[in-house]
């Protein structure tokens, strides 16, 4: 009967990484400090699917594509809501609609992974029901490629 042998390098990196320690942040500036805009319970894909640029000919048998644009909705964050983080929210939007550097950290002080982006963001209470909790949807209009941040 034979027996794995996890190796020391098998144990370095983890199999997967957990949602907990994700992180909501903006800064006015993209070399600013960040702070937390609130807790989030949920947080949406970091980018979408390009389009698809037909280029079948006549001499095709089956259609062929390349890619195009990379398409990015609206960016919705979940939250709790409370009168003091709705009110920081709405506080963080800028007079103008300037737009904002936002961050989200994967794992403590992103120890798993950071992106960044620049955007906008509004802020909303959306519908309750019976036995539930309030919540508030940010949504993030973005305004820059979403970039994997090294530093």
């Amino acid at each position: 009967m034979a027996f794995y042998h996890k190796e020391a390098t098998d144990m370095a990196t983890p199999k997967a990484y957990s949602t907990i320690n994700t992180v909501l942040k903006t800064s006015t500036t993209s070399s600013g400090t960040y702070t937390q805009l609130c807790k989030i319970k949920s947080y949406p894909d970091l980018g979408g699917t390009p389009e698809q640029i037909e280029t079948t000919d006549l001499e095709d048998t089956f259609q062929t594509f390349v890619p195009g644009v990379q398409s990015m909705d609206t960016m919705e964050f979940t939250c709790n809501y409370n009168p003091t983080d709705y009110a920081a929210v709405v506080a963080a939007i800028p007079k103008g609609g300037a737009d904002l550097y936002y961050q989200l950290e994967f794992g403590e002080a992103g120890a798993n992974g950071k992106f960044q982006w620049t955007g906008t963001h509004s802020v909303r209470v959306t519908g309750g029901e019976v036995n539930g909790v309030r919540e508030m949807v940010i949504t993030v209009t973005p305004s820059s490629k979403i970039e994997y941040v090294t530093s």
